[in-house]
């Protein structure tokens, strides 16, 4: 069952790649949290390049990054995370996280990211190899969510590439931060 603004965001026991517990919320910061397909996904690994890219200024806005994978920790350590990135990175092999969250899944939706989002797809397979053709039908899915633990924008990708524009987050951050950082 999909979740909406301003639900209560459900609390996670989420660690991260290397073991660590990861706390969304409480910091006075907002949160993206982000739901991934697989690990070897071809749209997720481009995706994860992107906000590794973009963390710098995100994170001077306030914002916090946290990336959960349907894959089991030697896989995410295996693609996204064979590179140090400057926000967690979860494994969700059970895929329970996903499932709290209302992530769906869909065949279709899946070939309708492989036929409309081809440069995306090849620059994703760039990064990932052929291990990009044998992915889940996952659909991703993108939370902002602000410290008290209440989600302010809810994301369920139209497709298995489909993602929050990042300038829509932008629009939701506090604006005094974004003063500040201009």
């Amino acid at each position: 069952m999909r979740l909406f603004a301003p639900a209560q965001a459900p609390a996670l026991d989420l660690v991260d790649i290397h073991g660590k517990p990861i706390a969304i919320g409480g910091n006075g910061r907002l949160t993206l949290l982000s739901f991934f397909r697989d690990a070897a996904c071809p749209f997720c690994n481009f995706r994860i390049y992107e906000l590794t890219h973009r963390h710098e200024e995100l994170s001077a806005l306030g914002l916090d990054i946290v990336a959960v994978f349907s894959a089991s920790q030697a896989e995410v350590l295996r693609f996204a995370g064979h590179r140090p990135r400057p926000f967690p990175l979860a494994a969700d092999p059970t895929s329970r996280a996903h499932e709290i969250y209302g992530i769906e899944r869909s065949l279709w939706r899946k070939l309708k990211a492989i036929v409309t989002r081809v440069p995306t797809l090849i620059r994703g397979m760039r990064l990932v190899g052929l291990a990009g053709l044998n992915t889940s039908n996952l659909m991703p899915a993108d939370f902002l969510i602000d410290p008290h633990g209440r989600i302010i924008d809810a994301y369920y990708g139209s497709d298995a590439g489909d993602r929050i524009p990042l300038e829509r987050v932008e629009r939701l951050l506090p604006r005094e931060k974004i003063r500040r950082a201009a």
